[in-house]
Order: structure tokens, then C-alpha cells, then sequence
């Protein structure tokens, strides 16, 4: 009885962990993330939500499908543009599934699939564009390959959400081709803007000479004038003062007799013959100097009748109007201000300069 009792406990306790590892083998957990499809006998029966679920150990088959947004690379392949050009391109697409039940059904693999379509999809749209649109139209290239895919993954339940071109890399010769293309634009930019930096010298040299010969030119005139006017105004100065001078001297000597100006004259003759000279001039005819003398010594004459000169007064009306300075004064500021023009002008500033361009 002892052994019977003892048979019957220890079948107890397989029959007890036999169902408990029946159920354990039927429980499923499902990510909030997640979805599971669940297949019984080859049927496909319904969805499993995120949280504890139960199933038929056995005989159902469950299936996740992960609803995350996923990253796909797109290896990098040589592509032929528009222009004959090889190019290496390579990409990046976001795929995420948002009907699981065709993403398992219609499809064998979708990821594998989506990768395969972007392949050809891109080869095909870059080769329709050269490779100057290629490089930079990148925008365009990425919003029609999404559209492309997101057309062809929308049967399988697949939502293409963006693709991005991540490197563009022409071929070895054609780099160079284009570094070389690069180099010579550079310097063409380069030769046109010395160009026409030495062309814009040029005018402001020619320029600047040209205003400096202009008023070196109205300088030399206005010099020449002032000149002229000085020298017409000393040869007027120097005339009023000999005339002023006759008429000092005519005033002065008009209270002198006749005895006075023949004892001048005498005296004028005895300094003229003295000397080694061997020519003697005599300013008035001999006759009447020895008239002169006669009478000096003791011949009568009429005595000098004029007095006339004693009614006139020798004061400053006598030598009359002075010039003036305004004149000159006036004529040389002119001439200072010519020539601080042409200082300026010598020096061209990096102002003026830019001036000139903006005009």
C-alpha cells in the first residue's frame, strides 16, 4: 500500500508540472511597441495588443512586427547621370510599418524589398539628371525617390517617411575634370577683377592729372594776370611819383630869381667839367649863360615879376592818391587757394576711390 501511495504522488507531480509547462509555453508578451500576429493550424486568426497575452501552446504560431520607425542604408552603387558621368551614390531611407498584417503577408521580407526598390528607383532617377543637378538638387532627388517608394511599399504596408542622399561621389577623373573646370572659373573671376581694378585706376589717375592740369593751368593764368598787374601798377607808381616829384621840384623852385638859377647853373657846369672827361655838355645854349653872368655882374634885367607861388601850399594834396593793396591782396588769396586744390588732388584717398565705384 506504501508503494502504491508513493506512485500515485509522484504522478501527481508530473501530471502538475506537465500542465504547468503547458501554460507557461502559451504565454506570450507583447512591447508597447509592438504587434503580434497570431496563427493557429495555418489560419490566421487576429492581432495580439501590447501587455500579457495567452495562447494555445502547440498549435499557434505567433509573429512580431516591430511598429518603430526603422533606418535603412542604402548601399553605395556607381550610377551613369544624364551627361555620361559616373557617380557613386549612396542613401539613407525611413521606412516604418504601419499595416503588419500585409508587411508579413504580401511580402516575403519587406526590408529586403524596400532596399532592392530604392536601389533601382535611384539609379533611375539620377540617371535622368546631370551631374551638376545632381549635386545640387539634392532636395529634389530625395522628395522624388520617397514618393517613388512610398507608391510602391503602400501595398506591402509600408510607410516610406524620407529618404536622404548622403554622399555624391563622381569617379576619379571626373573629379578632376571638375577641379580643373573649378580652377580656371576661379581664375577667370580672378584675371576680370584685376581688370577691372586696373581699369578703374586708370580713370581715377587719368582723372586726377586731368583736374591737376586744369588748375595748375588756372593757377599759371592767374599768376601771370597778378604779375602783369603788379607790374602795370609799379610802372603807374613809379610814373605818379617822378611826376610828383617835377612838380615838388617845379614848385619849389619857382621863388628862385634868375640870379639863383644862373649861380646853380655855374655850379652845375663847374661839377660836369670836373673829371678825366674828355666831352663837356652843356644843358643850355652858351649864349645865354653868358647873358646870365653879364647881368650877374652888374647888367640890369627885370626882376622876377611871378610871385604866384607863395599862394600855394605844399601839403599832401600836392602828391596825390596812393594805390592801394586790396588789389594784390585779394589776387593772392585767389593764387593760395589754386594750390591747396592741387595739393589735394595729388593724393587720391581710398574714399574718393570708392566713391568713383559706387557712381
Amino acid at each position: 500500500m506504501a508503494l502504491i501511495g508513493l506512485d500515485n504522488i509522484f504522478l501527481t507531480i508530473i501530471l502538475v508540472l506537465a500542465i504547468v509547462l503547458i501554460f507557461a509555453k502559451g504565454v506570450v508578451i507583447v512591447q508597447p511597441y509592438e504587434q503580434a500576429l497570431q496563427i493557429r493550424l495555418g489560419q490566421y486568426i487576429g492581432r495580439l495588443n501590447p501587455g500579457f497575452r495567452w495562447v494555445i501552446p502547440f498549435i499557434t504560431e505567433i509573429v512580431k512586427i516591430d511598429l518603430r520607425t526603422q533606418v535603412m542604408d542604402v548601399p553605395q552603387q556607381e550610377v551613369i547621370t544624364k551627361d555620361n558621368s559616373p557617380t557613386n551614390v549612396d542613401a539613407i531611407v525611413y521606412t516604418r510599418v504601419v499595416d503588419p498584417e500585409k508587411s508579413y503577408f504580401e511580402v516575403s521580407n519587406y526590408r529586403m524589398a524596400t532596399l532592392a526598390l530604392a536601389q533601382t528607383s535611384l539609379r533611375g532617377i539620377i540617371g535622368d539628371l546631370e551631374l551638376d543637378e545632381v549635386l545640387y538638387n539634392r532636395d529634389l532627388i530625395n522628395n522624388r525617390l520617397r514618393d517613388s517608394l512610398d507608391r510602391e511599399t503602400d501595398q506591402w504596408g509600408v510607410k516610406v517617411e524620407r529618404v536622404e542622399i548622403r554622399e555624391v561621389d563622381p569617379v576619379g577623373a571626373v573629379k578632376q575634370a571638375m577641379t580643373e573646370q573649378t580652377a580656371a572659373e576661379r581664375e577667370r573671376r580672378a584675371a576680370i577683377l584685376r581688370a577691372d581694378g586696373e581699369k578703374r585706376s586708370a580713370i581715377l589717375s587719368a582723372e586726377g592729372k586731368r583736374q591737376s592740369m586744369i588748375l595748375e593751368a588756372e593757377g599759371d593764368r592767374q599768376s601771370k594776370i597778378l604779375r602783369a598787374e603788379g607790374d602795370r601798377k609799379s610802372r603807374i607808381l613809379q610814373a605818379q611819383g617822378e611826376a610828383q616829384g617835377l612838380r615838388i621840384l617845379a614848385l619849389g623852385s619857382r621863388p628862385l630869381d634868375k640870379k639863383a638859377i644862373t649861380v646853380l647853373s655855374l655850379d652845375a657846369l663847374k661839377q660836369m667839367s670836373d673829371g678825366q672827361a674828355t666831352k663837356i655838355i652843356f644843358p643850355f645854349e652858351i649864349s645865354s649863360l653868358i647873358k646870365q653872368s653879364a647881368k650877374f655882374l652888374g647888367a640890369e634885367d627885370e626882376e622876377l615879376k611871378d610871385e604866384d607861388w607863395k599862394n600855394v601850399s605844399l601839403d599832401e594834396s600836392i602828391l596825390g592818391s596812393m594805390a592801394g593793396d586790396e588789389d594784390v591782396e585779394d589776387a593772392a588769396k585767389t593764387v593760395q587757394r589754386i594750390e591747396n586744390k592741387i595739393e589735394d588732388l595729388s593724393d587720391v584717398s581710398v574714399k574718393d576711390i570708392k566713391d568713383l565705384d559706387e557712381k
